[in-house]
């Protein structure tokens, strides 16, 4: 019988179900926004959340009997329905229903009871397990990982050491603007970014020039994150659209080589 479940829960088709519903829960969220559509389409929108409200709600309860069974899920304190439950796609399935339970179990006021409602857009976190795509972006992040945390770690130094100069350079020409190092950081996210929102600049020949080398350097260090992952995300298309790569040892050197698609094809002489 779980066996079954399982199988239906995880089947395509209700895959593709569940990843439809949870867009038309965003869209019924933005459009709710709208108080005159909110009003004109009251009913509509209650009939959308009931009927999600009683999917997710069946889904989370499917996924927590069938835990036991799943290969996927691993176990916490010698039990698979436990480390489903503290699992990250755990949370989120129950981070989609609990808005609605809440104010039910416990009773709230109407500020707590909006809030609430601000945390459906997290249903949105639900495609992760449905979508092939945000699957292959988060392994890609976990692949870099050590790089991005290298390079981050970089941007942070440069940041601090902006603001510090772009403090005492711009200070006293603009006390308001640039009254302590917090505000300074302001200017030097805005300029490493390169967003320069225009609200605070430099206007002394000092704090203009900092301002253009920061900048320049500036692009370079966004510049490395974006190339760091833009190679690991190709190099795993790569991998999804030729499957795995075959290896050969070359026969003068004894090296373990990685093949190509078409390298494959000509047989490797050991």
């Amino acid at each position: 019988m779980k066996t079954s479940v399982l199988y239906i829960i995880e089947n395509s088709i209700i895959s593709k179900f569940i990843y439809g519903l949870i867009f038309l829960n965003i869209i019924a969220l933005i459009l709710e926004s709208n108080k005159d559509v909110e009003n004109h389409y009251f009913t509509w929108f209650k009939a959308i959340e009931y009927i999600s409200i009683a999917l997710f709600s069946l889904e989370y309860l499917l996924r927590l009997w069938t835990a036991s069974i799943n290969k996927n899920i691993k176990p916490k304190f010698g039990s698979k329905r436990l480390g489903y439950i503290v699992s990250g796609y755990g949370i989120i399935d129950l981070i989609a229903v609990l808005p609605f339970y809440l104010p039910i179990l416990i009773g709230c006021d109407m500020r707590v009871l909006r809030t609430l409602r601000f945390f459906r857009i997290l249903r949105i976190l639900k495609l992760g397990r449905y979508s092939k795509s945000l699957k292959l972006i988060k392994k890609v992040l976990h692949e870099t990982k050590p790089q991005l945390i290298v390079t981050v770690f970089a941007t942070w130094i440069l940041l601090i050491v902006a603001s510090f100069l772009m403090y005492y350079a711009e200070n006293l020409a603009q006390p308001d603007k640039f009254s302590s190092v917090a505000d300074a950081m302001w200017w030097a996210i805005a300029t490493l970014t390169t967003v320069g929102y225009g609200d605070v600049y430099p206007i002394t020949a000092m704090g203009k020039i900092l301002s253009a080398v920061i900048a320049l350097i500036g692009i370079g260090f966004i510049a490395l994150p974006t190339g760091i992952l833009s190679s690991a995300f190709i190099e795993n298309v790569k991998k999804e659209k030729f499957g795995k790569q075959n290896f050969c040892k070359c026969s003068n050197c004894g090296q373990k080589i990685n093949l190509t698609e078409e390298a494959s094809k000509i047989s490797c002489q050991n």
